[in-house]
């Protein structure tokens, strides 16, 4: 065979082996494009591939349903950012309304800087969708679309199921603090009054029906504290009902009380220690007449009109610290006696806390106490 033909059928033969390795790599990249949409078809979000300059490669079914508004745009070549401008303007991003500007570039700065961090968005169907961007290796972008719809559904349920619970749970305290206030109250009077009444002459026959009265207040009262569940600590133990004032031979109380006939319980009941009461009938009262005179202790109920009892309280704190004023003793009498009560009592400033029914020793040991040792400013 002459060298001319050799080498013609050498390079007959080269081509048809180049032809031939050219439609194998063209096969296996066409199986290899149709193996990898049909990975991203089978994957049940939504997802979409952008080249460098934000421009469509790729997107999946899903993506398509998931932004059906806008899926008349999606084309390989046409850029996001596009697609995002036309959607603001139809309307397709409820929170984009009335901040249109603001809106899309907030969203294009997230999608020129994919980091992966995820973030919300609501569409114009009602829906909201949670959004991951991420970069390829090719210096692209990889979007992932998933439907949360359901989930901040649930959320909102839930979070009205805690609100409700709570709303629930603050009528509950409500109602017991109401209750105690409504129960305790009258309770306080008739053990009050039958305590001052044991002082008097009293025959064998009237003692003995006092004794019943008492012992029957007595038993409502520990059913009133079982049925509203509240710790009734003690404030001070009982002591005997005498009671010296610093410098003087009479004490000077303050007694703030909305109900008369607690406050002449309070009267009764201190009269015997040779206490001088003045007796007012809501927190403004109190106030004016603390700022008016000097008294050794303040007696301050909580629930009384005008100005309730932790009103008068931090308003008689902030006078003291602001004028240099000795800080008077303030007891709290009330018939709401929770600990949360008493924590609010406290922190008003209140040197302590006790619950009606009150008992003559209970009081004027609580008095004794504040007395003789009284609280820093």
């Amino acid at each position: 065979m002459a060298k001319r033909e050799v080498g013609a059928w050498g390079r007959w033969i080269a081509r048809h082996l180049a032809g031939s390795a050219l439609a194998r790599a063209e096969s296996d990249a066409q199986l290899a494009r149709d193996r990898l949409r049909d990975a991203i078809e089978a994957i049940p979000e939504g997802v979409v591939f952008l080249d460098r300059e934000g421009r469509y490669i790729l997107w999946n079914k899903r993506y398509a349903e998931i932004y059906h508004r806008s899926a008349d745009l999606f084309r390989p070549g046409e850029r996001l950012a596009d697609t995002l401008r036309v959607g603001v303007e139809r309307g397709d991003y409820p929170d984009a309304i009335g901040r249109e500007a603001e809106w899309l570039a907030e969203r294009l700065a997230k999608l020129q800087n994919p980091t992966g961090a995820r973030h919300e968005q609501r569409v114009a169907d009602g829906r909201w969708l949670m959004i991951e961007e991420r970069r390829t290796s090719d210096g692209g972008v990889i979007g992932l679309r998933v439907d949360i719809t359901e989930l901040k559904e649930q959320a909102e349920a839930l979070e009205h199921a805690l609100a409700h619970a709570e709303a629930a749970n603050r009528a509950k305290s409500e109602f017991l603090a109401d209750m105690s206030h409504e129960l305790r109250t009258p309770l306080n009077g008739v053990l009050g009054l039958a305590q001052a009444l044991q002082a008097t002459g009293l025959n064998a026959n009237q003692q003995g029906l006092l004794a019943e009265i008492q012992a029957s207040a007595t038993q409502l009262d520990r059913l009133v504290s079982g049925l509203l569940d509240y710790g009734d600590a003690e404030f001070a133990p009982a002591g005997e009902p005498h009671l010296a004032g610093p410098g003087s031979s009479a004490v000077s109380v303050l007694a703030a009380d909305d109900n008369p006939t607690n406050r002449k319980v309070i009267e009764l009941m201190l009269a015997a220690a040779e206490a001088a009461v003045t007796s007012v009938e809501d927190g403004a009262q109190a106030l004016e007449a603390w700022r008016a005179g000097r008294y050794d202790v303040v007696l301050m109920d909580l629930r009384m009109p005008v100005m309730d009892g932790l009103e008068a309280i931090r308003a008689i704190r902030a006078e003291e610290a602001r004028g240099g004023r000795a800080r008077t003793p303030i007891i709290v009498l009330s018939a709401n006696t929770s600990p949360d009560d008493r924590l609010a009592s406290a922190a008003a400033g209140a040197d302590g806390h006790i619950g009606k029914p009150i008992g003559a020793e209970e009081l004027i040991a609580a008095i004794a106490v504040a007395l003789d040792e009284p609280a820093e400013a």
